[in-house]
């Protein structure tokens, strides 16, 4: 743990293990109450003098640790497949999509504006200025280890925040080597501490009811956001919520089916499909059926599980045991109920794999509302196909969900894709284009997806509060 500039390791410690092995790869410090306790002050003793940093200053550290991540590119993204689990090419375009929220925030630190505001009054000036909400809280999840902290973190720091974050129990390691950067880079002792915890729940506490802790930000699933939100409420804290997904991908009877099932493809097992925005429901009109199930199926076929260290493999492991009954379970349910399986639909036990935690790609067609996987999120590598006839009917079983994060729509008319684009209640909505992600454009989601954006001007904002003065002159 890193906490006041220090590191902190005379305590009980838990294992970190490979999801592709089950090896043993480093263990670190379980925190106590006195750890939280003293992470939080460190955070609110900092804030005194990090608040009134310039925002040169700040831009100045975030490029610095910008530079230091991308020279360490290789070694987080061999770090990220270890612990996580991902092919090696998908954690070096993590690192590098993480390293990119440094820059940019480091450049947005410098455009933090207020404004003067017209009074009736002739002997009345109004200004606005915007000033740091305070110590932030931010939670992040295993999936994306790297990148999601830097999102949280980069505006954070950039708008004058301190903070304490708590990353994932699976993925702690990643959390320890940004510390590592962070600490290079120059960072004050205490402006960044990092705590570690098996059981999240205490940390998740002392998050939402300290009175030094004014934000909270955090990215997991639906029901712990919920949680956490409603005991921040309490506190009236500021809160943002990055939460779970079901997210739609509609192919349109213009689209080219083979194009569509090529780029659904490659977004579906991302990361194994343990991705918020995964597209866990895909409806292909019943024209293209057999040339989109056709090339989709093929393409799963050819995805090779194993070790992302590996030469060779393009898809890892789920993040653990409860992952794959998960998944497992939603397979068998849909099978039960009339699903046609065209590809996997298994855990797989090869020599070399029979001591991880893989299942194999998999494609059902034939997928109705009353199977579980129709309205639970997966978070698996499992392509679910509906096939439909009408395409307002089709835009009404897309919104029909709790969710609205992410949505995807292949379609070559201009009318079709504008109507879906205004139609579907999703906060990211990707027009044939299966990465609408950057750090310059806005993150977040709808509904039970959701409060609140990240990356673009809009992650800023989530860091700053508006301050009004009334001048009588």
């Amino acid at each position: 743990m890193y906490i006041n500039g220090q590191w902190v390791t005379e305590r009980s410690h838990f294992a970190v293990t490979n999801p592709a092995n089950g090896d043993v790869i480093g263990e670190v410090p379980d925190c106590t109450a006195d750890d939280i306790e003293a992470a939080i002050a460190a955070a609110s003793e900092a804030l005194k003098s990090w608040k009134q940093t310039t925002a040169y200053e700040r831009a100045g550290l975030l490029h610095r640790a910008w530079e230091i991540m991308l020279s360490r590119k290789q070694a987080l993204a061999e770090l990220m497949t270890r612990e996580q689990g991902k092919p090696l090419k998908a954690s070096l375009n993590e690192v590098q999509y993480g390293a990119d929220f440094l820059l940019w925030f480091a450049e947005e630190a410098k455009r933090i504006h207020g404004q003067s505001i017209p009074s009736s009054r002739g002997n009345q000036r109004f200004m606005t200025q915007k000033v740091p909400v305070g110590v932030v809280g931010a939670i992040t999840p295993w999936n994306y280890p790297i990148s999601m902290i830097t999102r949280k973190l980069a505006p954070a720091l950039a708008a004058g925040c301190t903070l304490v974050l708590k990353p994932a129990e699976h993925t702690p390691l990643c959390a320890k080597a940004m510390a590592e950067v962070f600490e290079e880079a120059g960072f004050p002792a205490g402006v960044i501490n990092v705590i570690t915890s098996l059981d999240p729940a205490p940390v998740g506490e002392a998050f939402c009811t300290d009175p030094r802790i004014r934000k909270l930000t955090f990215t997991g699933s639906t029901a712990v956001g919920k949680h956490l939100n409603a005991r921040a409420a309490a506190h009236m804290k500021r809160v943002s919520m990055e939460l779970g997904g079901h997210a739609p991908a509609i192919v349109f009877p213009d689209a080219d089916p083979v194009h569509a099932a090529k780029g659904l493809s490659l977004v579906k097992f991302l990361n194994t499909g343990q991705a918020c925005i995964s597209p866990n429901r895909i409806f292909v009109h019943e024209a293209h059926a057999e040339a989109f199930l056709a090339e989709l199926t093929a393409r799963a076929s050819r995805l090779r599980a194993g070790n992302g260290l590996d030469a060779g493999s393009s898809i890892g492991p789920l993040i653990n045991e409860a992952a794959l009954e998960k998944v497992d379970s939603q397979v068998q349910d849909a099978l039960a109920k009339g699903a046609t399986l065209h590809t996997g639909g298994q855990r797989l036990m090869d020599a070399d794999l029979s001591g991880g935690c893989f299942y194999a790609p998999t494609v059902l067609s034939g997928v109705t509302p009353e199977m579980k996987i129709y309205r639970e999120e997966t978070f698996g590598p499992v392509a679910p196909v509906i096939l439909y006839k009408d395409d307002d009917d089709v835009l009404a079983m897309a919104n029909d969900t709790e969710y609205g994060l992410a949505a995807y729509v292949y379609s070559n008319d201009l009318s079709t894709a504008f109507k879906a684009f205004e139609a579907l209640e999703f906060g990211i909505i990707g027009i044939n284009d299966i990465n609408p992600t950057s750090a310059a454009a806005p993150f977040g989601g709808m509904k039970n997806s959701g409060l609140g954006r990240e990356g673009a001007e809009e992650g800023i904002e989530e860091y700053l509060e508006t301050k009004l003065g009334g001048f009588t002159l």
